[in-house]
């Protein structure tokens, strides 16, 4: 086996002294960036020497981000050098904004690919999206610093995907769990035989139906645990056994709502430090779900598990690889008078997401309707209009009835 560095294999005091250290640094360092000024105090900032200390600061959430962002774009006064000085400016659903550099494994992917068995002689099909959105450029990235080829697909066009990927000779693939299965049923249907062994996945749940089902075609695939903002978070290795947590972050486990650590193995909110120089975002709230795991992976690397992904701590919902959130459903609502109330459904058909907007209006069905949808939320999705007080009234405006098991 071969390891991405020597970083994995530490023993936990030189990786707490090491993070330790880089903590130290981080909280220094952004002491220049004015988001951070407004956001810390100088009493808490000073207080910190290492890793337990973290609990005294505050908890950063996206809406924090958001509203900071309107103040100072486009990143909120949260990085330590202006725009122009990155290499990408990237904007996710909300709108919010990331900043991206080319720089060597500058979101720490690498790692989780090498994990996955990509390197060299590797050709990745990268069908994360490459426009506005950050993921297509952050596996790329990744595959850069495991010596991979990459040939920039996105999503879409499934024959030409089929038909690039057999004449580019493509060994990998990297893209959200299910899109793979499409691609390999199209080439079926196309009679055309493609050479994926290894697939690397995220922004979704991969189910263990699916998994199964590469595995029964000789494709292994791993999955990690990603965002937009942070970068890796943690990632799978062969060993399966929950996922590993990145070396150049601090995960802590709190309790939803709250910056408080929850006891080791409970349930809580996933809260994230990064100690990347150029945006450290520092206890910075993701609202996903997980759990610490006791003891360490087989495959030898030392560092933290973790369940992964194990629901959200708000009604935020990842559908085929993009966050719905609940203020996206209420500008829905809001860009039509005679809409009432509007409630997002996620289900699953067969090994695919789908998605319905149930729409309560008193003027009936409304071609416009599903324009809307696609612009605000971002997706196309099946449109029920449905008649006032009809839907629940249980402060849902997105349901999740994906059953993960």
């Amino acid at each position: 086996m071969t390891y991405f560095d020597a970083l994995e294999t530490r023993s936990a005091d030189q990786r707490a002294s090491d993070q330790a250290a880089a903590l130290v640094e981080q909280i220094k360092r952004v002491s220049s960036a004015p988001g951070f000024a407004a956001h810390l105090s100088d009493s808490d900032t000073n207080k910190v020497v290492s890793t337990e200390d973290l609990p005294l600061l505050p908890v950063l959430r996206k809406s924090d981000l958001t509203r900071a962002q309107a103040e100072r774009p486009p990143f909120g006064g949260f990085t330590v050098k202006p725009a122009r000085h990155f290499h990408h400016v990237f904007q996710s659903p909300g709108p919010i904004y990331e900043p991206g550099s080319t720089d060597h494994d500058w979101w720490r992917m690498g790692r989780f690919l090498n994990a996955a068995g990509v390197g060299v002689g590797d050709i990745v099909q990268n069908c994360f999206g490459y426009h506005l959105t950050p993921a297509g450029m952050i596996f790329e990235n990744g595959a850069r610093a495991v010596g991979a080829a990459v040939l920039p697909a996105g999503t879409g066009q499934t024959e030409l995907q089929v038909t690039a990927a057999r004449d580019v000779g493509c060994t990998a693939y990297a893209g959200t769990p299910d899109y793979l299965k499409v691609i390999l049923d199209k080439a079926d249907e196309m009679g055309v035989s493609l050479n994926f062994s290894k697939a690397a996945v995220g922004g979704g749940a991969l189910f263990p139906s699916l998994r199964q089902e590469y595995a029964d075609r000789g494709i292994s695939c791993l999955q990690c645990y990603a965002t937009a903002d942070l970068g890796n978070i943690a990632y799978e290795s062969p060993a399966m056994e929950g996922m590993i947590i990145d070396e150049h972050v601090i995960v802590e486990i709190v309790t939803p709502g709250t910056g408080t650590p929850v006891a080791p193995g409970e349930v809580g909110e996933v809260v994230v430090t990064s100690l990347n120089p150029d945006y450290p975002l520092i206890r910075f709230a993701t609202g996903d779900l997980s759990a610490v795991m006791p003891g360490v992976s087989p495959c030898g690397r030392t560092n933290t598990r973790i369940k992964g992904w194990m629901g959200r701590a708000d009604q935020t919902t990842k559908i085929k690889g993009m966050f719905v959130r609940p203020e996206q459903v209420a500008a829905l609502v809001d860009k039509h008078d005679e809409i009432v109330k509007a409630r997002v459904i996620a289900m699953r058909q067969g090994e695919m997401d789908t998605m319905t907007v149930q729409i309560e209006s008193a003027g009936g069905e409304n071609p416009a309707y599903a324009k809307s949808v696609a612009e605000v939320l971002k997706l196309k999705g099946a449109i029920e209009v449905v008649a006032p007080g009809s839907l629940p009234k249980d402060g849902l405006v997105i349901e999740d009835q994906r059953v993960y098991e």
